[in-house]
């Protein structure tokens, strides 16, 4: 490949540094654009009535004639949730193993973009030619099968993601980190290494998902009655453990959850998971059986508002119900803030009477994380020995600990790049430095609404949860400036009208005086009587109560 000494290389994240979820990276080189995941995080509590949030796309909305492609490591929501939005403002390929294509296409599908979506198939042996970079791919371990690194040669030389990875040298499904490709990469030279930090604060070796199957079995063994299991949706690898426990035990499973389902149809029907003729029933059939005899596969494990375990834990599911004595398992550590959900669920479980094992998988045994930890994120510096590396994957203190840990293997500490989203890592000849900021933050998706909620909105609704809205409805004469009918004044989630007549007269009149003496003062801008309005009536309220509600003045003319 030729070089232009006037091009350089950038490599930024427009998502997933210093923050979990909503994985996304570029890599640019003259006027060809790569971009490696595409995912989604949910919103976090002052995000009041979002859904969920994707990364700002619009620098690469601006240069969309420069995308290449998609491509993405592997089929967890953080790194494909994000698809069926962009691709409706950003029409490029997507390149993907057999398993994430398969989980792609249902929500490509879902969102009417199945027709119009190029996707290509891709393996650990494929070769992609995206404009003036070459793509490669090497096999990793992680908690969902077909999961690949990639390797991009550019002109300035390769750039390596890691994807999400760990170290499994007993992995459920036999498929193998391939250790010497990744050698083989670090031996022809690496110029920039991204890598997942995930569990960089986490000393040691992560445990092989094969010693939760051996705890699941034995705990099916023991219960008396029904098992319930709650594990991310996308944890195909512990979803087989889990039908695995069920096999040996001579129990039926049952799958609750829309993803659930979801994911078990297609890894099933593309053979990502063994499940023994006759083992499925419907949530219907269950109580036709012996509670012993029975396996319910569940959504939930944080303890998210309208999963099914959550709706099973306060009795509200409509095919099934938990009873004393049953045994629940939540087969997955919460991710941070949604703690106290996992807290709240777990405490109606023992409230109905389950005997609930939960907490971290070093206490109960049933979950093993799919990150790997600081020995395999040393392995992976010293088989791909980068010359710069850029943490990703993490929030900012996980970064942090995963730069002292490439120094510890000999990275210099001054070629390791610890970015905010929008920071460009800019390379030219060789030589790497922190280059402009581009254009990045969040996109808060809110029911068909993408993008359209933003910061003023947001707090809004939150001064509306804190202290509710006052509406005064005014009619003003238009010859004269009169009042002609009001002020009205309409309470909602602030005091209780019939117990608070006193105040709200009170109110009205200070309305009443406010507009009197405006209309003395000859001011008649709509804009100018709202704001008096809004100021008189905010004192006055301010000081009888301490709370500061919404005021919304309508003001019209006859």
């Amino acid at each position: 490949m030729s070089k232009k000494n006037m091009d350089k290389l950038l490599i930024f994240a427009l998502g997933g540094v210093g923050e979990i979820g909503k994985n996304m990276y570029v890599v640019q080189y003259a006027n060809d654009i790569v971009v490696i995941d595409c995912g989604l995080k949910f919103p976090e509590e002052e995000m009041l009535g979002i859904d969920i949030v994707i990364p700002d796309i619009s620098y690469l909305t601006e240069n969309r004639d420069k995308v290449r492609g998609i491509i993405i490591t592997h089929g967890h929501e953080d790194h494909i949730g994000g698809l069926p939005y962009v691709l409706k403002y950003l029409n490029v390929p997507v390149y993907g193993t057999k398993l994430t294509l398969g989980l792609i296409e249902t929500k490509l599908k879902e969102a009417g973009l199945l027709g119009e979506t190029k996707r290509y198939l891709i393996n650990a042996e494929s070769e992609l030619k995206l404009g003036t970079m070459k793509a490669t791919f090497f096999k990793t371990n992680h908690s969902i099968p077909d999961s690949v690194g990639v390797c991009l040669e550019t002109p300035e030389g390769n750039v390596v993601h890691t994807g999400d990875f760990k170290f499994d040298h007993t992995p459920v499904n036999d498929q193998y980190a391939d250790l010497h490709q990744m050698a083989a990469i670090g031996a022809k030279g690496v110029l920039a290494l991204l890598s997942d930090s995930t569990n960089a604060e986490r000393p040691g070796f992560t445990p092989s998902e094969k010693s939760v199957g051996v705890q699941l079995e034995e705990i099916f063994r023991k219960a008396k009655q029904r098992v319930i299991i709650a594990t991310f949706a996308s944890n195909i690898h512990r979803i087989q453990q889990v039908i695995d426990a069920a096999s040996a035990t001579r129990r039926k499973m049952t799958v609750i959850g829309r993803s659930m389902v979801n994911v078990v149809t297609i890894a099933s029907e593309l053979g990502y998971l063994n499940i023994p003729d006759g083992m499925l029933i419907e949530p219907e059939e269950i109580n036709k059986l012996a509670a012993d005899r029975v396996v319910v596969l569940s959504t939930g494990s944080q303890g998210e508002p309208m999963s099914a375990l959550t709706r099973m834990a306060r009795s509200s599911h409509r095919k099934v119900d938990i009873m004393p004595g049953d045994t629940v398992i939540i087969a997955a550590t919460p991710i941070p803030g949604n703690e106290r959900y996992v807290g709240r669920t777990v405490d109606e479980l023992f409230r109905i009477g389950a005997n609930v094992i939960y907490g971290p998988g070093s206490v109960t045994g049933v979950h093993v994380s799919g990150h790997g930890s600081q020995e395999e994120l040393k392995l992976m510096l010293n088989l791909i020995r980068p010359k710069y590396f850029i943490p990703i994957h993490g929030e900012y203190r996980m970064l942090r600990q995963h730069g002292l840990l490439a120094e510890a293997v000999g990275i210099e500490k001054e070629n390791i790049f610890i970015i905010d989203i929008g920071d460009t890592v800019e390379i030219q000849d060789g030589a790497a430095r922190k280059g402009q900021k581009v254009p990045s933050g969040n996109t808060l998706i809110d029911g068909l609404g993408v993008g359209d909620v933003g910061n003023i909105v947001l707090r809004d609704r939150k001064l509306l949860s804190q202290d509710g809205i006052l509406v005064v409805v005014v009619t003003l004469s238009k010859e004269d400036g009169s009042i002609l009918s009001g002020p009205d004044i309409i309470s909602r989630g602030f005091v209780y009208v019939r117990e608070s007549e006193g105040l709200l007269d009170e109110a009205n009149r200070i309305v009443t005086n406010t507009l009197n003496k405006l209309m003395v003062e000859n001011v008649n801008e709509w804009a100018s009587l709202k704001t008096h309005v809004k100021d008189a009536l905010g004192r006055f309220l301010y000081e009888q109560t301490r709370r500061r509600p919404m005021i919304l003045p309508i003001i019209m003319e006859v």
